[in-house]
């Protein structure tokens, strides 16, 4: 019980700076080409990975883990970045939230699909239910949509899904940060190569706010936050620690209100203590997670 409990902390904690990931790229991508943010966050964040696995002298995953590596790589690494980045040019991160809603529910379904987890009927209602909660919240603000910018962000959660999955299901195996660090190592030469071809032309016209959302999602959304939700998804479940993303765009919208202070009303008050209940209840509900990541 202890185990699932530090998972559901640890998920918490890497929920928590996901929760600066898509107000940060908005940010960035604003001034910087949404192909060389993607190349430059994973390839940053992949040197840093480098480091830390040659540092600790970290084993070499086997053919099996590299495959699912792959699949790692292709959903967080670039998949979920650049159709993000994508979609800001054209949508507000604030929009987002309606497609953040359905993240945890993506993310269980490819637990039970790539983790092997069966979680109890009340669990999905309690995911569906928190999934609703946050996309009527969003589409209740009134935001202006684009088809182009929607289709991208689904295809982005669909991706990221599979990607959390993946990356949670191999934790049990090869330990969380092991997992999100060797996933950035196998795209390190493509995304070397892709920030370097798309390079900005003038960095003088870059402003000192786009280098730091920048370094933000290259550090923390990239690399840190992923060594402490994978952690969290091998030991609390994949399905299970996955609803604590019902929480994010609430979060989120309260960093803007710290640090842009926006006002935050109490309809959003009212409805963070809804999915809260929700998250509760799906926790409840979840199966059981016997083995650990490292």
């Amino acid at each position: 019980m202890g185990k699932t409990s530090s998972g559901w902390s640890s998920g918490f904690i890497g929920m928590l700076i996901f929760s600066g990931s898509l107000p940060a790229t908005r940010v960035a991508v604003m001034q910087l080409d949404p192909l060389f943010l993607t190349g430059a966050r994973a390839a940053i964040a992949g040197l840093l990975a480098l480091a830390a696995l040659t540092l600790f002298r970290q084993r070499r995953p086997t053919a099996d883990q590299w495959r699912s590596l792959g699949l790692v790589s292709l959903g967080v690494v670039l998949g979920f970045p650049l159709l993000t980045a994508l979609a800001l040019q054209q949508v507000t991160a604030a929009h987002t939230l309606v497609f953040m809603g359905l993240l945890p529910l993506s993310t269980a379904i490819f637990g039970v699909l790539r983790g092997g987890e069966r979680p109890q009927p009340s669990f999905w209602f309690f995911s569906l239910l928190g999934s609703a909660l946050v996309m009527g919240f969003a589409a209740s603000q009134g935001m202006a949509a684009s088809w182009r910018g929607d289709l991208l962000m689904l295809l982005g959660i669909a991706i990221c899904g599979l990607g959390y999955a993946e990356g949670g299901r191999l934790s049990r195996d090869l330990g969380g940060w092991q997992v999100i660090s060797w996933a950035l190592v196998l795209a390190l030469p493509a995304m070397l190569l892709l920030a370097a071809l798309r390079w900005p032309a003038d960095m003088a016209q870059v402003s000192a706010t786009a280098w730091l959302g920048l370094a933000y999602v290259s550090v923390f959304s990239m690399w840190i936050g992923f060594v402490f939700w994978y952690r969290g998804l091998a030991q609390g479940g994949i399905a299970a620690v996955g609803q604590l993303q019902l929480l994010q765009p609430f979060f989120g919208l309260a960093l803007a209100a710290g640090l842009l202070h926006e006002a935050v009303s109490l309809g959003m008050v009212g409805v963070t203590l809804a999915v809260i209940l929700c998250v509760v209840g799906a926790r409840h509900f979840a199966p059981a997670m016997p083995v650990v990541a490292r």
